[in-house]
């Protein structure tokens, strides 16, 4: 039987389950990776980086939503291209969860370009930066010789490309030497070996043109003429180099990076050396002109030297006329040398004796002279000066012992002065009677009191 009070009271709830934030994130992680533990994707890059360690860091976006993506550093190395903002890509990985920030994203395993085939973009990607570091620059490749003697055949040794090139050479011109390198020219390790190969030659001595070339076949076959370390490897090439790569449609960047670049093996062999017999008949060309110039400079030399030969004086003639005139100029000489000698003593003469007349000593006998007179000059007038000197102290002296005030009290004068502001008395106005007054004698002096103030009348 249910009381009323049972139902007022509220059931009994559930206990709830209570998540700490790392427990929540690992069960959302788990679900997640399980989840989507392999899936393809496609979406256009935004932000991407490529840091140091070699990771790539991008961001996955369509129209309405984007999804954080990476690319570790094993996986991004055997991409054929750089990803770049703004490509459309289709991608495979799995989905992950960062705990430490709580943000998912999707770990990449591969990835192609969306609408063009990886190698194609990756081989105009490779383009446009060696383009942009001046490999291709027509101004940096080296011209090749007219007629080399001894050429290096970088090439797979049983390819078809090397009979061809044999066989051309055999035929235009068999004395030239013929040196082939075996190289891959397919395969993962074939742009190595030609790098090696290069490298190699460039130290052989006397070789004169370098062939890299091998027969035609699809972009995946031509990949490793396209390697970036085979173009510098190329340019740093101290012996030009020509490449021959494929058929006349495929150009790879080898064939860009080369000196020269022919569109196939047996074009190769034709633009290095001219048929033997064109070679000769030139020759026999320039020789006949030459032997043709020779009979006709032989012919003007004859009759210019027939010329000269009429034109020709007796050599003894001229001989005794130039003794004659040698003669002549001797005795022209001889006087002309004795008229300057004589010249030359008057005019020495002449400054013997104006020196002897502004010589120093006869000016040092004068300046001593007036010296000595303008000395005496000078005592006599110091001497002078002296005693009138004397005079004027001695009359000044008299002057001033008459107006010494001491030399008037002598005679019995005396002077008066106040007590004791010592001021001079001038007249008797200027004391009372009782009043101190000090009387200056020629010898001592009196104090003495006013008795009488006696004023002088009129």
């Amino acid at each position: 039987m249910t009381h009323i009070n049972d139902l007022d009271e509220p059931a009994a709830e559930q206990p709830h389950t209570i998540y700490t934030v790392s427990s929540l994130t690992a069960e959302i992680k788990e679900s997640l990776e399980a989840q989507f533990e392999s899936i393809w994707l496609e979406g256009e890059i935004s932000n991407f980086r490529a840091p140091g360690s070699g990771h790539y860091y991008l961001v996955l976006k369509d129209e309405e939503s984007q999804i954080r993506a990476v690319m570790f550093r094993p996986q991004s190395r055997y991409l054929k291209f750089r990803p770049e903002d703004g490509m459309k890509v289709i991608v495979r990985g799995r989905l992950g969860l960062y705990e430490p920030r709580g943000e998912y994203q999707i770990i990449l395993d591969y990835m192609e370009p969306l609408g063009v085939g990886a190698l194609a973009l990756a081989l105009e990607q490779l383009k446009k930066k060696l383009a942009a570091q001046g490999i291709f620059d027509p101004a940096v490749k080296k011209p090749l010789p007219y007629l080399p003697q001894r050429v290096a055949v970088i090439t797979s040794p049983t390819g078809a490309a090397i009979r061809d090139f044999l066989k051309v050479i055999q035929r235009r011109f068999a004395n030239i030497e013929i040196i082939i390198v075996p190289v891959k020219v397919q395969g993962d390790e074939a742009a190595g070996e030609m790098i090696e190969a290069l490298r190699v030659v460039n130290q052989l001595p006397a070789v004169d043109v370098i062939v890299l070339t091998r027969g035609g076949g699809s972009l995946e076959d031509l990949w490793a003429f396209n390697d970036e370390k085979l173009a510098l490897a190329i340019r740093a090439s101290c012996i030009p180099v020509v490449s021959a790569v494929g058929h006349e449609i495929d150009i790879t960047i080898a064939d860009l990076a080369a000196d020269l670049r022919a569109p196939t093996p047996s074009a190769a062999a034709e633009l290095l050396v001219a048929e033997k017999e064109g070679l000769q008949k030139r020759l026999q060309d320039t020789a006949s002109r030459l032997l043709l110039l020779f009979k006709n400079q032989l012919s003007r030399t004859r009759q210019q030297l027939i010329f000269l030969t009429k034109g020709l004086r007796d050599p003894r003639k001229g001989l005794a006329d130039a003794w004659l005139k040698l003669d002549d100029l001797q005795d022209r000489l001889g006087r002309l040398m004795e008229t300057n000698m004589k010249e030359r003593k008057n005019r020495l003469s002449f400054a013997n004796r104006t020196l002897l007349l502004y010589s120093p000593l006869h000016m040092v006998a004068a300046l001593r002279q007036n010296l000595a007179y303008y000395g005496q000059g000078q005592i006599k007038a110091i001497q002078r000066s002296l005693k009138d000197g004397r005079a004027h102290f001695f009359l000044l002296e008299e002057k001033l012992k008459n107006l010494n005030p001491m030399s008037v009290l002598k005679r019995g004068y005396s002077l008066t002065r106040k007590w004791p502001e010592k001021e001079i008395l001038k007249s008797a106005r200027e004391v009372q009677p009782g009043r101190q007054v000090q009387i200056l004698l020629a010898e001592g002096e009196l104090e003495c009191r006013v008795e009488k103030v006696i004023l002088n009348k009129g």
